[in-house]
């Protein structure tokens, strides 16, 4: 990773500092060993994870203030993780996952940026046999329906790790595949609403997409 340019910024959360370590652009990359690409991880996509995106910041803004005490949380499709960042620094139960074989590391230099304690984090794909992280109250996630094929994985990776009783949060910036993957959703037994996302002054573009929540 030593060939990769970051960055480092503090975003504001009220009168909260989340400092993140992130790629500088999306024009880093750096698979020394082919580890990434052997993951099926082009060099397109290897730099997807390592930045903040709109959804990212929209979800995190949400998880600052929404009720999860007493719930085991899970952030799917992580990334920089930056609402995990911001729960696990409201010393809430939050677990991370992502795909991609440089998110751990971030993930830990993240954590120590912010003097918080580590947050438990497992690399597994949405296809991946059993990976033992085990039931959630609560699942979120940013940007995840980059494609059709990832509706069925992704549905059936959230139920597979969704308590009885269970909440699920998605932030979609409107890429075309929420509908057929909330049709999924609804199939599974979980009821389904949508809102814009408000207060997003923060954000330096207008938002197209959506906060999608299924219950059961």
């Amino acid at each position: 990773m030593s060939s990769v340019r970051i960055r480092y910024q503090t975003i504001e959360f009220g009168n909260t500092d989340i400092h993140v370590r992130t790629l500088r652009d999306r024009q880093q990359y750096a698979d020394d060993g082919d580890v990434a690409a052997n993951l099926g991880i082009s060099s397109a996509t290897w730099p997807l994870f390592g930045v903040i995106w709109a959804s990212g910041e929209i979800l995190a803004h949400l998880m600052f203030d929404y009720a999860v005490e007493g719930r085991r949380v899970l952030e799917v499709g992580c990334g920089i993780a930056l609402a995990s960042l911001v729960l696990n620094h409201r010393l809430a139960d939050i677990t991370a996952t992502d795909y991609h074989p440089e998110v751990e590391q971030f993930l830990l230099e993240n954590v120590t940026l912010n003097k918080d304690k580590k947050i438990p984090f497992i690399r597994t794909g949405w296809g991946d046999a059993d990976s033992g992280l085990g039931e959630f109250d609560l699942v979120i996630g940013s940007d995840l329906l980059y494609e059709r094929g990832h509706v069925k994985l992704l549905a059936g990776f959230i139920d597979q790790h969704a308590r009885q009783h269970c909440e699920v949060i998605l932030v979609d910036p409107g890429r075309g595949h929420h509908a057929h993957f909330s049709k999924k959703m609804v199939g599974l037994g979980y009821s389904h609403s949508q809102r814009k996302p408000e207060n997003v002054d923060y954000l330096p573009l207008p938002f197209p997409g959506q906060i999608l929540r299924y219950q059961r």
